[in-house]
């Protein structure tokens, strides 16, 4: 149980696959004066993630996980959120699923974002399954992290129309910009039940 007084602030870790644009927005929201986390933590399990560079620019501790030995990968990663006392960890854009035990020990402290309106286009490809079925609208989900892909259950959504004239990288540049507004509201609400 995580109790806030004063100053204090919560440890989050955030894991990353790729570029990190949601991890940035992140810690821009971390250095705010009234933020009420810090990125203690940055894990990817792609030594090449662009994402990975904010970890020096910020002075932010980085690990790279190798997952071709699974078990020993997540023994790592757990070490790594008890070392650095991570009360929440943050999915954003990673592309590995986390296993029943690792979820199982951070129960309802695992939260993610997911470019779609949970519980439709759960998995990948989430905007050309969207406009193949001539949907009006798509978006991006936050949800807790249960041990079925992006089915815990949501903390904040938002919904985007779709136009006729819209493709898919117009789509894509939509959606991440309001997963850049959700994604630290959601962590907000989601610290005060920690």
């Amino acid at each position: 149980m995580v109790k806030l007084t004063g100053n204090e602030k919560v440890n989050i870790a955030v894991f990353i696959s790729g570029t990190g644009s949601n991890l940035k927005n992140l810690i821009s929201h971390s250095l705010k004066k009234k933020s009420k986390f810090r990125i203690s933590l940055i894990i990817s399990n792609n030594p090449k993630a662009k994402g990975l560079n904010f970890a020096n620019k910020y002075k932010i501790k980085k690990t790279v996980i190798n997952y071709k030995k699974f078990d020993n990968a997540e023994k790592t990663i757990l070490k790594k959120l008890k070392k650095n006392n991570i009360d929440l960890v943050c999915l954003a854009g990673f592309m590995k699923i986390l296993s029943a035990n690792l979820i199982k020990k951070f129960n309802g402290k695992i939260i993610n974002i997911h470019p779609s309106l949970l519980p439709k286009y759960k998995g990948l490809n989430t905007h050309e399954r969207a406009m193949k079925n001539n949907e009006k609208f798509c978006g991006c989900t936050v949800h807790y992290v249960n041990s079925k892909l992006d089915s815990g259950k949501i903390i904040i959504q938002k919904k985007i129309r779709i136009f006729k004239n819209d493709n898919i990288e117009k789509i894509k540049k939509k959606v991440l910009k309001q997963e850049h507004q959700i994604y630290p509201k959601a962590i907000s609400k989601v610290i005060i039940n920690l």
